[in-house]
């Protein structure tokens, strides 16, 4: 049975159908609220629940803790109505009008980026153009049904080709990438997807902060506002493991000597061989270090959930940054089928 949404403070209306969730629901009538991974494992479409009840759907308990549970939040993108409702939630107008496709595509270039990196550059057919927000990612299209969610690397205007970083994390994916995959090999995607992007209508000071791959999206933001001349400073923050994680940290050091963008790698298990000098410990904690009054800034982070997660609560806490002024994508598994 159909139910009514409505949502607060702006009172848009829309429809679930029987068979959908509250966020695909929205996305279908052309309502985006914030959403990030799709299954229930980042926190980002969390909303509050105001008139009426939802089945939860199947989430990790980390991105809706049981005290959050009883305050009245759900997770849009797995919660089901199960009567008609009255929500509030953060609606993201930037992107109503950016339509989401389903394309085929050709593995134009494989760039290896570190042993266990992959960019892949992908073609679109000649009579297709992506419209998308730097910062947003696509879905590849597996032919199991299963789907692999990775952020474009590329900027809108530099779109000739699709740049994704794979990390080899020894999923299917993963697997076919490093092991089978070709030069010229056809894949499906649907995208963009996500609502992870520079707010352009703010004059904040931006700080970016990125582990591993996330650094992708991140360095579609930068290419992005150095195109269009943002002013607003920016500072960059990109953590690792090792050495060899700062995949393109020549790129980074050439942002910061052309264009001013400072730049901060930060090593957590730095080796011998690194002969690392720069800054060692959690890339959240350098951050924290350099701005201990983040209430003028905008943070965008990206990578790991634990870091997303962990510079998600400190910063606000600790920080002063105000919670809607972090923006985040995190490199979630899909949750468990266990709530």
């Amino acid at each position: 049975m159909p139910h009514q949404i409505t949502i607060k403070p702006s009172n848009h209306v829309f429809t679930v159908n029987e068979d959908e969730t509250i966020l695909e629901a929205a996305l279908r009538e052309g309502f985006v609220i914030a959403y990030g991974c799709r299954n229930g494992a980042c926190g980002t479409c969390k909303g509050k629940v105001l008139e009426g009840t939802v089945d939860y759907g199947h989430y990790q308990e980390h991105a809706l803790p049981e005290a959050e549970k009883r305050l009245g939040m759900a997770l849009f993108c797995q919660a089901r109505p199960l009567s008609d409702l009255a929500i509030e939630c953060r609606e993201i107008g930037a992107v109503k009008d950016i339509q989401i496709k389903i394309l085929p595509c050709r593995v134009q270039k494989m760039e290896r980026l570190a042993p266990d990196v992959m960019a892949l550059h992908l073609k679109l057919p000649a009579n297709e153009r992506l419209q998308f927000l730097a910062g947003q990612y696509i879905d590849i299209l597996m032919k199991d049904g299963k789907r692999r969610s990775l952020s474009m690397a590329n900027a809108p205007h530099d779109d000739v080709h699709l740049q994704l970083h794979l990390r080899n994390y020894g999923g299917p994916f993963s697997d076919y990438v490093f092991n089978r995959m070709k030069e010229k090999d056809i894949l499906r995607f649907e995208g963009p997807l996500g609502t992870f992007f520079l707010r352009e209508d703010s004059d904040k000071p931006i700080l970016l902060l990125a582990s591993g791959t996330g650094f992708a999206p991140i360095k579609a933001i930068v290419e992005h506002a150095l195109h269009k001349g943002i002013k607003r400073p920016m500072t960059l923050y990109w953590g690792g493991r090792t050495r060899a994680d700062l995949y393109m940290n020549d790129l980074a050091e050439k942002w910061r000597r052309e264009h001013g963008i400072r730049y901060v790698p930060v090593l957590s298990e730095a080796r011998p061989e690194d002969n690392w000098s720069g800054r060692t410990g959690l890339v959240h904690h350098a951050v924290m270090e350099n701005f201990p009054d983040l209430s003028g800034y905008q943070v965008y982070a990206c990578g790991a959930p634990a870091m997303v997660e962990a510079a998600h609560k400190d910063f606000t806490t600790q920080c002063r940054l105000p919670d809607e002024e972090f923006y985040s994508d995190s490199f979630t598994p899909a949750a468990p089928a266990s709530n």
